[in-house]
């Protein structure tokens, strides 16, 4: 499994523009068959930090995800948004609880 950790800082007064601009976005990456998890977190420190985390079930879905015409318009939709550029670190597992 692949797992991205992105993360997003909101320019001033900008906070809940991005925030609805990344929440859009979830509705199609739902469908994608390969996408295991895309969770949204807001940082509860700083009302403007939100963060990404990722699975992915290979490389091939990981590039399918990053492929799609609603990923692509993602970043034009929130770039107004953003204060500089999103952080966003690929992690691999190396252990897990899976409660399900």
């Amino acid at each position: 499994m692949i797992v991205i950790v992105a993360t997003f800082k909101a320019k001033a007064g900008m906070e809940k523009e991005l925030e609805e601009g990344l929440v859009s976005v979830v509705p199609d990456v739902q469908n994608e068959e390969g996408t295991l998890m895309y969770t949204i977190h807001k940082s509860k420190a700083d009302p403007g930090l939100f963060m990404f985390y990722e699975m992915y079930k290979d490389k091939a879905a990981l590039e399918y995800h990053s492929s799609t015409p609603h990923f692509k318009a993602l970043f034009g939709k929130i770039a107004p948004y953003l204060e500089g550029e999103p952080d966003i670190k690929i992690f691999k597992d190396i252990a897990a609880i899976d409660r399900k």
